[in-house]
């Protein structure tokens, strides 16, 4: 009897946790912890094929030096972010991103004619 007792408790206990995990995200995002995060300068961006941590509040002149990706995904703080030095896009004159065409293999998004039909 004590043994079921004992798993009974546990099961209302991991109940009780997922029903309540809804409401501490909702909670936070109530809080304000949702912003949306301060933009990168250009200039403060790290080369191609390099990454960054990004400190949230944090002047870019005070920022890490750019570094490999790998050491940046590994070390990122609670308060940063990994900034990629390849995905960073150029924009044009107009403010919009270079559109490129499809890819060559991409012919049409219309459907094939039909077969070409037989006569008896």
């Amino acid at each position: 009897m004590g043994g079921e007792m004992k798993q009974l408790t546990i099961i209302l206990a991991f109940l009780v946790a997922a029903a309540l995990a809804p409401l501490h995200s909702a909670s936070a995002q109530a809080r304000g912890d949702n912003r949306k995060p301060a933009a990168i300068p250009a200039e403060s961006r790290p080369p191609a094929g390099m990454c960054r941590i990004w400190l949230d509040d944090v002047p870019a002149s005070q920022q890490p030096a750019p570094t490999d990706c790998a050491t940046a995904v590994k070390n990122k703080p609670q308060n940063g972010r990994v900034i990629f030095g390849d995905d960073y896009a150029k924009k044009d004159d107009k403010g919009d991103n270079k559109k490129k065409g499809p890819p060559p293999f991409v012919k049409s998004f219309t459907p094939p004619p039909p077969p070409p039909s037989r006569r008896p």
